[in-house]
């Protein structure tokens, strides 16, 4: 469970974001969202969810977008598209993201924004996008044996789902800062050849921990590795009985030299919202079963009340239906009027 140096700058322009986001949170607009791939999980929740439903509630305006065209950037075809954003809308509304509070919408719903891709596209070049670090581990980890356009172009794409809405706060992990920085790039580029449209969008990093899944690898949708957030407390107890651990049967909460059982750990403090040492010191020589019972029934606490609004909101698919189409609405507009703007800024306009 390694960790990545963040330069200092960085930390130190997200603890002023912090502070100006509790004085005016409605100077902030924020856009994250998730590709529609499968279910989401215990990594998903306390690396972005949790983040999601703090900025929501501080008085944060919110965009979520489910990226449905973006799940063809490293596969052939989107297998069960509309039961994954249904299911992402699920998890969602029982993580407690509110539709009043909040604007969930789905890519191929907005076709203004998609149209924002190509202007954008003459901002930013071939080489700079061959550069990507973010592109090139995604073009690694590919299924495909060749890679697509709209894989190579992500980082734009995603330029386009930020600035649509002038967003000027993104929540992001270390490893999606380059795919940011193309963001900003493409406002800035903008504002000086056709005039002052867009914001430059800030970072704010997130301070959430690594999970590992219970491989012992990064926790995963594709690789069967995670806890999802559907799971019922039998399915993870299973899951959370198979972790890997190691052969020292004293616990301690040890990320460097002891991925898999300080993952464990990290996961228990996390839902009790309590130190891992102080987590770890308390099993100590109970060793890996004693870990694994507390993990599980640590975790089974924790998602109880969520597991229950995700069962209420699945006998109402109707009404998680309806939250996408108001969110949708709403994006398109913000899109139109973005998109008009920037024709009116390159000339475009008759």
């Amino acid at each position: 469970m390694s960790t990545v140096a963040v330069p200092s700058g960085q930390q130190r322009r997200t603890a002023e974001l912090e502070d100006r986001i509790s004085r005016a949170p409605e100077t902030f607009r924020v856009m994250t969202g998730d590709r529609p791939t499968g279910p989401l999980h215990l990594g998903h929740y306390f690396g972005t969810l949790h983040n999601r439903v703090r900025l929501q509630d501080a008085g944060v305006d919110v965009f979520v977008i489910i990226a449905d065209y973006q799940v063809l950037t490293d596969r052939d075809v989107a297998d069960r598209l509309t039961a994954h954003m249904e299911g992402l809308l699920l998890d969602y509304l029982a993580a407690g993201i509110d539709p009043a509070r909040a604007t969930v919408f789905n890519h191929s719903a907005v076709p203004a924004l998609n149209q924002l891709l190509l202007p954008f596209l003459s901002l930013v070049s071939v080489a700079e996008l061959n550069r990507n670090p973010t592109v090139k581990d995604e073009i690694a980890h590919s299924r495909q044996s060749s890679v697509s356009g709209l894989m190579f172009t992500y980082p734009v794409h995603q330029a386009a789902d930020i600035l649509f809405c002038k967003g000027n706060l993104v929540p992001v992990g270390q490893d999606q800062l380059p795919h940011l920085e193309v963001t900003r790039t493409v406002a800035r580029r903008f504002n000086e050849r056709y005039g002052e449209v867009f914001p430059e969008p800030d970072a704010l990093l997130s301070a959430a921990p690594l999970l590992l899944g219970t491989d012992g690898t990064k926790m995963s949708k594709s690789r069967g590795n995670a806890v999802a957030l559907r799971a019922d407390a039998d399915e993870t107890a299973r899951l959370i009985r198979g972790a890997r651990t190691d052969a020292e049967r004293h616990i301690t909460y040890d990320p460097e030299n002891r991925p898999g059982v300080a993952s464990l750990v990290l996961l228990a403090a996390l839902c009790q919202d309590r130190d891992p040492h102080a987590v770890a010191e308390e099993i100590g020589a109970g060793g890996a079963a004693a870990l694994k019972r507390t993990v599980t029934e640590a975790v089974n606490a924790r998602m109880e009340p969520i597991r229950a609004r995700r069962a209420a909101y699945a006998q109402d698919l109707g009404y998680v239906r309806s939250v996408l189409r108001a969110g949708n609405e709403r994006a398109n507009e913000i899109a139109s009027a973005t998109l008009a703007e920037v024709r009116e800024a390159m000339g475009a306009v008759i």
